[in-house]
């Protein structure tokens, strides 16, 4: 989440190591049950109630926790023991995988970056793998590259647990779309065709204890650029999202077997802004150890982000210009291991002003 650090997020501006906002201590993050959609006759639209749910949260909060969402929970804690035992090995071993200019999957931790803004050490992998995106952020440039997985060879069979995990993850990110789509008014299919060739990455994150937690951050306070992101978080807690209507940092409260969803800045720009993506963050403590697992519903490199025309017209203009999502994924891995003389490209760098 910083420039230095990954490709699929980054920093708005700078670190922020004591919150100089007050923090809410009320929850009033919606939690959705999506059984409904499991009982749904194939070929028709969402309970009414469901996708109401959906555009309120999305409108309101730009944030949702789901239970009862069909993720099998073996799969869940699978993972997530993986996480643990490959975290837990000494740093030479994790190393071995380590992330570097030119492999940008495998693990890293922020004194290989030199960056010190996050206490925090990830493994990262794509979905699919390979995964193609441009060769460079130059539109002139046609080349193609492959980001390609690297896994440990501790714990065993931890590429396959991972893979098994991401297949529910996409599961759950499409009917998690379709909902999305209904709630906007559109068909249920609307988005799949922008995921085939799909660039989605999973992220596991572990935030080891902190001595001074009030002088640090697990994550600073970002946006996310996809389209939505899926946190699956355990039961320490630590992520804040800020409130729309009044800037407030409201804490995220763990509710057993479920994931945290919020809309990025793809489905912003979709939506014309019907739905914004929101800043939020993640602290640390002095007392446990913390591990979540994001994954990152992004379309292919060869999707164009723009309003959609059905949600636009003469009382609704458009409030983005096109852009390459591959051409912004490649700006955006540019500045992983170099600082760059600009600013990480925003989608606020595509916004039509009158």
């Amino acid at each position: 989440m910083g420039d230095l650090e990954d490709f699929d997020h980054a920093f708005i501006q700078a670190p922020e190591h004591r919150p100089k906002l007050a923090l809410s201590d009320a929850d009033g993050i919606p939690t959705i049950d999506l059984s409904p959609i499991f009982n749904s006759v194939p070929g028709t639209d969402f309970p009414h109630h469901l996708v109401q749910q959906i555009a309120s949260a999305c409108t309101e909060w730009g944030f949702f926790l789901v239970v009862n969402h069909g993720v099998p929970p073996e799969k869940r804690r699978r993972i997530e023991a993986a996480a643990r035992e490959f975290f837990g090995q000494s740093l030479e071993e994790k190393r071995k995988v380590r992330r570097n200019e030119w492999v940008v999957t495998g693990y890293f931790d922020t004194e290989l970056t030199k960056n010190v803004r996050d206490w925090k050490e990830v493994f990262d992998f794509v979905v699919e793998d390979p995964t193609v995106i441009p060769a460079s952020s130059d539109p002139d440039d046609t080349e193609l590259t492959q980001l390609v997985n690297q896994w440990p060879e501790y714990p065993p069979e931890f590429g396959e647990i991972c893979e098994g995990y991401v297949e529910e993850l996409e599961k759950l990110g499409h009917k998690l779309m379709e909902l999305i789509a209904n709630s906007l008014g559109l068909p249920g299919k609307r988005f799949r065709d922008y995921f085939k060739g799909q660039t989605s990455s999973v992220r596991l994150n572990h935030y080891p204890l902190c001595p001074s937690p009030e002088l640090a951050l697990g994550v600073g306070r970002h946006k996310d650029p996809g389209v939505l992101t899926v946190l699956a978080q355990d039961d320490i807690g630590g992520l804040e999202v800020r409130r729309k209507r009044d800037g407030a940092w409201i804490q995220v409260k763990p509710v057993p077997d479920s994931f945290v969803v919020n809309v990025g800045d793809i489905t912003q720009v979709w939506s014309n802004e019907k739905y914004e993506s929101v800043e939020h963050r993640a602290t640390v403590n002095s007392k446990r150890d913390r591990y979540s697992i994001a994954f990152f519903f992004y379309p292919s490199h060869s999707t164009i982000v723009e309003p959609l025309e059905e949600l636009i017209g003469p009382q609704n203009p458009p409030k983005y210009k096109p852009y390459s999502f591959g051409k912004f994924l490649a700006s955006r891995k540019r500045s992983n291991f170099k600082k760059l003389n600009v600013d990480n490209i925003q989608i606020s760098d595509f916004k039509i002003t009158t």
